[in-house]
């Protein structure tokens, strides 16, 4: 007998309780992240010394930006359980995150801005896209878990 013949046989049964639904830890750990990068975003640019047009610019990025990625995450999802998508949409969905992310990307380029602020607003406008992510799925798989336990 082969040595992992002898594994599979005497490999204890552990019986799995996971039914694909995040853990509430995960959870807060999202929201906390969603509400920390945005709230520092806006902080920094209620405090920031720039034009309002200028901040403007920057509150309007940050809003593009969450639209793109949930609707990015929505698509992707949509498309894993054979939903239709269109390509279009799909494609849209990208473009706009890749825009949203050049945008803030030559805004900060060019601002008069110290580089300790330049980096602040990039990692504050990156946690925030990637949570909105996390929150996006989190609700989604909560609500796709709860409607199978009520399916059936």
């Amino acid at each position: 007998m082969e040595t992992h013949e002898i594994f599979e046989k005497n490999k204890p049964e552990v019986k799995s309780t996971f039914d694909g639904k995040p853990t509430p830890a995960f959870i807060s750990a999202s929201w906390v992240a969603l509400i920390t990068g945005m709230v520092s975003y806006c902080i920094g640019l209620w405090n920031a010394t720039m034009e309002l047009n200028e901040k403007g610019y920057y509150f309007t990025i940050l809003l593009f930006g969450l639209f793109s990625v949930i609707s990015v995450q929505k698509s992707v999802r949509d498309k894993q359980e054979g939903l239709a998508v269109t390509d279009l949409y799909y494609g849209i969905s990208w473009f706009a995150t890749l825009a949203s992310i050049v945008l803030l990307t030559i805004g900060l380029w060019n601002a008069d801005l110290w580089l300790s602020e330049k980096g602040f607003y990039a990692m504050s406008f990156l946690l925030s896209l990637f949570a909105a992510i996390a929150v996006q799925k989190n609700t989604r798989d909560v609500k796709f878990i709860e409607q199978q336990k009520n399916d059936g």
